[in-house]
């Protein structure tokens, strides 16, 4: 008898390390979720905290929402496919050797993928519509613009949020039944439903009625699609227009709708083949839906275009063109051009700028885009401090007179604090800047440097005086996050401005406004310490009960938040508002749908030499307005929405969508109004559009004859030349008012045009002071276009001549002796004295070391003159004949670094009979030098550059003595510029 052994059990799976990679697993996915909860909440408190959870919570619901709606819609109908076709199975079928082993490897995992795939391919498509989510609400709650469209007459708003819409529900309906129908296909196959063998295809009958009315679908929804297409095109780039033309509107249309309607017939029969079981039928139709396709959509458009459009195209494309003119003018807001012909006058006479004293007055001879390093040297204190480059520009009532200003803020640059760079520095101590800085932009002082309206710390100034906060918490150059504020009587951390009372060294302050969320309490310091990856957030003894985070510092990244919707203006600029520092952010509105309007790269349109080129999600648009002015404060960073265009149908819309985070326009302030003005990069779109669209009529818009475009800026030809703002009046205007101005000159190919001016372009940019009140004359734009018949040479020209002019070449030689480098600022043309004067300040700066630019010399040109001479007032006078008749803001300066006498001349002398003025100027030479030296030893920087500005006065009159007078004096002399080439 045998006995048989049991069989070894299998040995139990161990529990314990199950139980502890599920436990760790757990453990991670909380770990992952707290993060993203962290996230949230600490967007949540930042939202919270402004005053805007409106916006956040609106963009969570409707993402959420369309997350839901996206899966459902995906995710069910897969699902139904899927068991539709499963349980229409054949129950005996024969399949082949083949699918027989596709069962097996298929079938363990029929359930998890019934249901895995539905939600594979759910989640995609919930997350694809989540993204689209602003499209949806839009279309929800969009606004009639009361404008039409010329040809379908639907109102624009149709095209600017309804179209968008049923474009992309339609894309996302075409793809839940194309993926519907290859899934039913694919399991169809699987399961025998379909069988392919000898030559031949067999369908079960529920499989045919599946595939059919899905492919029916499928071809409807196409057929929608290309009725749908009929519209965009009055938003696609044609030939030489956005919008259909006369192929478009007699071949292209009518083709469309063709298709449209084939596509209808082509899907009716494919549901007659669901249930007679012929395939033919719907096969050879969609072939021929195909070759009509072809033959409707690509060659009927091109025997139009070569047999009939080619050879009479301005008589049949005019009235398309027409279309697009006047189209575009409404999108870009630039159909009510104010346009003048304007014979420049050419000849400068004497007394002939008397008329325009007003606006001379306030002529710029300060370059924002210079004088940066000299204000950061005179006013910079502390190397922690920094100022922007290029300045901001505004203007002030002062002593009841309007003045225009350079201004910058005195950021912090806690790059500066080398060692000193510990968290608590970073973070507690240096938390703001501090101050003003403001200069008038029409003055200068003997030695060429800014006369500033504010200044110092303390602050002593204008603004001062009228007791403003000037602490700078939030600004361009704020660090990423500081922890402020304290219990009252509580120590002060944070330091305030670099001096102290009673000669101590610095002063400290705490931060006394609400400008952050709470840090007050252990579970909000882990969000944030979680969120900027700093321990010290969680365990510093100085975060106490009443601190707050400041982060999101910037004043663009702030309304950027709280109105996502905006493209915002690349320059805020800070004003002093109500006794508060305000940055004031200029929010656009775009689109890229408006019909029959020509589009442009906003990005493009907006660079140039003092911008870079900036990046835009929407870069290509065909509309755009200012609809919302924005304000930040510098202490608190409030911000405050104002509907400054009202009108706006996508800002209506908005509106809509977030009901309570815009104010009206109405309540800002009567100071905040006087200090709102045109912003820049609209007025850089506008000018790039017209370009082209300045011609009224089709003839003129096809011919292309007079096409303009922006001048390049002469210090970089490589960009174009910026616009400027100035206290001007344009021939039309009766008083000077704060305008914004451009100029343009024939566009070419390659570069070869005439520089020249073709047309002169200025915008009202005073909004008034007023609260409740726009000025009329606000946003209004006056176009000069200079008549054919006269040559007012263009800026490249006006510099070439300048540079090239022998009597202000030597004189350039001379501020270029030793270590200084000669800047030129920015040359201004000035609609005064009948015709347009160019205005171009000198400065002189070491070229290496301590950079310090003041102003030396003002190049002005009129017509075929110029003049170089030490002050603006005495290069006009020397411009019109010796007595211009202009008022100027430098008429009362003594350069310290005058070379010449009088009108500039000077006489050739013999050596001896200039020995004593050589001996004075070497030892005025001697004195400045040693003066220099002790300033720098002692660090008075101002000192040090007066001192420097007279010993290079000194070694100037030395040269001057040196070549017995052959090196001139101011070079004043009018030197004829060349004749402009034909």
């Amino acid at each position: 008898m045998t006995t048989t052994s049991a069989p070894n059990q299998a040995t139990p799976p161990n529990r314990s390390r199950r139980i502890i990679s599920i436990t760790l697993a757990v453990i991670a996915a909380l770990v992952v979720a707290f993060f993203v909860f962290a996230n949230l909440y600490a967007d949540w408190m930042w939202f919270s905290q402004l005053g805007f959870t409106e916006v956040l919570t609106t963009q969570w619901i409707a993402r959420t929402v369309m997350f839901v709606i996206g899966f459902l819609a995906m995710a069910v109908p897969v699902w139904g496919v899927i068991q539709l076709a499963y349980r229409l199975r054949p129950v005996y079928a024969r399949l082949s050797s083949q699918l027989d082993r596709y069962q097996e490897v298929v079938e363990p995992l029929r359930r998890l993928a019934m249901w895995g795939i539905p939600i594979f391919f759910g989640f995609f498509a919930g997350f694809a519509a989540s993204a689209q989510w602003e499209t949806t609400w839009l279309w929800f709650n969009g606004v009639a613009t009361s404008t039409t469209d010329p040809q379908f007459g639907l109102d624009t708003g149709f095209y600017l949020f309804g179209l968008p819409f049923y474009t992309t529900a339609l894309g996302f309906a075409s793809a839940v039944v194309l993926v519907c129908l290859l899934l039913t296909a694919v399991v169809s196959y699987l399961y025998g439903s379909v069988r392919v063998g000898q030559r031949e295809l067999r369908i079960s009958k529920a499989a045919r009625i599946q595939l059919a009315v899905l492919a029916g679908l499928y071809l409807l929804l196409q057929g929608a699609s290309l009725w749908l297409d009929r519209f965009t095109t009055l938003i696609n780039q044609e030939d030489r227009i956005t919008g259909p033309g006369y192929v478009g509107v007699n071949a292209v249309i009518p083709g469309q709708t063709i298709l449209a309607i084939a596509a209808v017939i082509v899907a009716a029969a494919f549901f007659v083949t669901a249930f007679i079981g012929r395939w033919r039928y719907p096969l050879i139709a969609t072939a021929l839906l195909v070759v009509s396709a072809i033959v409707v959509g690509a060659a009927i458009p091109w025997a139009v275009t070569t047999f009939q459009v080619r050879p009479n195209q301005l008589a049949l494309e005019s009235q398309f063109y027409q279309r697009n003119i006047d189209s575009t003018k409404a999108a870009y807001g630039i159909d009510n051009v104010e346009k003048e012909n304007f014979e420049a006058a050419t000849t400068a006479e004497a007394g002939q700028l008397r008329n325009d004293a007003a606006s001379t007055a306030q002529l710029r001879i300060m370059d924002p885009a210079i004088i940066s390093p000299t204000v950061r040297q005179l006013e910079q204190y502390r190397s922690y401090y920094q100022f922007g480059s290029p300045l901001d520009v505004d203007r002030y009532q002062i002593n009841g007179q309007s003045q225009d200003a350079v201004v910058a803020l005195r950021e912090l640059n806690i790059n500066q604090l080398g060692d000193a760079a510990t968290w608590q520095n970073t973070a507690l101590v240096y938390t703001h800047g501090y101050g003003m800085v403001a200069a008038a932009g029409n003055e200068r002082t003997d030695d060429g440097d800014p006369v500033f309206l504010e200044q110092a710390i303390p602050g002593t100034g204008f603004l001062t005086d009228e007791n403003y906060e000037p602490r700078i918490y939030f600004g361009e150059q704020s660090p990423p996050y500081s922890i402020v504020g304290g219990p009252e009587g509580g120590e002060d951390i944070e330091l305030d401005y670099p001096i102290g009372a009673d000669g101590g060294s610095e002063t400290r302050t705490t931060f006394r406004g609400d400008g952050g969320p709470s840090v007050g309490n252990v579970f909000n310091r882990l969000i944030y310490a979680l969120k900027f990856q700093s321990e010290q957030i969680l365990f510093s003894d100085y975060v106490n009960e009443d601190s707050q985070i400041l982060y999101d510092r910037s004043p663009k990244e702030r309304v950027q938040k709280v109105a996502p919707y905006l493209t915002l203006d690349s320059d805020p600029y800070p004003t002093v508002v109500d006794g508060r520092i305000k940055w004031v952010v200029d929010g656009y509105t775009t689109s890229a749908n408006y019909p029959y309007s020509s589009s442009v790269s906003l990005s493009r349109a907006i660079a140039d030499s003092n911008t870079p080129s900036p990046n835009y999600a929407l870069d290509n648009i065909n509309y755009i307005r200012n609809s919302v002015k924005a304000t930040v404060d510098a202490y608190d960073g409030e911000v405050t929405l104002y509907a400054w265009d009202d009108q706006d149908p996508i800002l209506q819309t908005w509106q809509k969508v977030y009901p309570s985070s815009i104010r009206p326009w109405s309540d800002m302030s009567a100071d905040l109004m006087s200090h709102v003005r045109y912003p820049t990069d609209l007025m850089k779109v506008q000018r790039s559009m017209l370009g082209v669209y300045h011609v009224d009529d089709a003839r003129s818009f096809f011919q292309q004859d007079n096409r303009w475009t922006t001048p390049n800026d002469p210090q970089d030809p490589t960009s174009l030349q910026p616009p400027y703002y100035l206290t001007m009046k344009m021939p039309s205007q009766d008083a000077p008012t704060y305008s914004m101005f451009t100029s343009f000159i024939p566009a070419s190919q390659g570069g070869q045009a005439r520089n020249v001016l073709t047309g002169y372009l200025a915008v009202d940019s005073n909004a008034g002071d007023q609260q409740g009140t726009k000025r009329s004359d606000y946003g209004r734009l006056r176009m000069l276009v200079i008549d054919a018949a006269t040559t007012v040479p263009g800026p490249g020209q006006v510099q070439n001549t300048f540079d090239s002019d022998t009597a202000v070449s030597s004189q350039i030689n001379i501020l270029q002796q030793g270590q200084s480098q000669v800047l030129n600022g920015n040359l201004l043309t000035l609609p005064v004295g009948g015709g347009l004067l160019y205005v171009q300040p000198v400065f002189v700066q070491s070229s290496g070391g301590t950079q310090l630019p003041q102003l030396r010399r003002v190049l002005v040109a009129f017509g075929n003159k110029i003049a170089f001479e030490n002050t603006l007032s005495e290069a006009l006078d020397a411009l019109f004949g010796g007595e211009s008749g202009a008022t100027t803001g430098d008429e009362s300066v003594t350069p310290t670094d005058q070379t010449g006498e009088g009108d500039g001349s000077t006489s050739p002398s013999a050596p001896a009979e200039n020995a004593g003025d050589y001996a004075a100027a070497l030892a005025d030479a001697q004195a400045a030098l040693t003066a220099k030296q002790a300033a720098l030893t002692a660090g008075d920087l101002t000192e040090f550059a007066r001192q420097d500005a007279l010993l290079n006065a000194a070694v100037q009159r030395l040269i001057q003595l040196q070549d017995q007078g052959q090196g001139g004096g101011a070079a004043s002399t009018p030197t004829p510029a060349p004749t402009p080439a034909g």
